[in-house]
Order: structure tokens, then sequence, then C-alpha cells
């Protein structure tokens, strides 16, 4: 991955924010990330195909839910550029709420997924 591929990825505030709940989870099955953000699933799933394409993120099927991730063969640069980004990021809002609403709402089972 070119460095500039991961900080078009990171350019976006959306994908920004995206990446950020991902890098606090495990995994985010895509109704997880619609309910915090309150952006429609198409919007949603457009910043992750795009996010898929450039090889930050992997997805996961489950019948027919999808679930994402950081893909776990990021370079170490990339691994650590993410980490200082969220570190920096991590008590200002959005990126703060974000993680709070997902706390306090706790993520979804598939199968209760809309």
């Amino acid at each position: 991955m070119a460095p500039e591929t991961l900080f078009q990825a990171l350019s976006d505030a959306t994908r920004l924010r995206i990446l950020a709940l991902l890098a606090a989870e495990d995994e985010l099955c895509v109704c997880d990330l619609t309910r915090v953000l309150k952006l429609s699933q198409p919007m949603i799933s457009r910043h992750l195909a795009f996010l898929r394409e450039v090889g930050v993120v992997t997805d996961r099927r489950a019948g027919v839910w999808v679930h994402y991730r950081l893909h776990p063969k990021l370079p170490a640069w990339a691994h650590k550029a993410l980490r200082e980004t969220f570190d920096g990021i991590v008590r200002k809002p959005p990126y703060q709420t974000d993680r709070k609403v997902l706390r306090s709402r706790g993520r979804r089972a598939p199968a209760r997924c809309p």
C-alpha cells in the first residue's frame, strides 16, 4: 500500500469515523455503523467498499450481513500511522461520541440487524 492511498482513505470525515470505530472494535456489522453514524446504509457501504478496494479493511459475510474490520495484512507503517491518528482523536468529537454511542447501545447480533 502506498502512503498516499492510506492518507486518501483518512482524508474523508466519514471514512475516518468508520476507521476509528473499527480500530476500537474487532469487527462491526454495517448495521452497527449506520446506527452509530446516523447515515444511510448505501452511504456507509460506499465508503466501506472504497476502504476495502484500497486494502484498509476486509469483510466477512454472514448470510446477508457483512462485517468489517481493519485489514490484518496492513503494513507495519500503516498500523503505526493509524494508531497514532486514532490516539490523537479518540477524545475529540465526533469520535468520542461515536464510541460512547456504540458502547451504550451495544452491538447488534446479526439476527437483529435491520
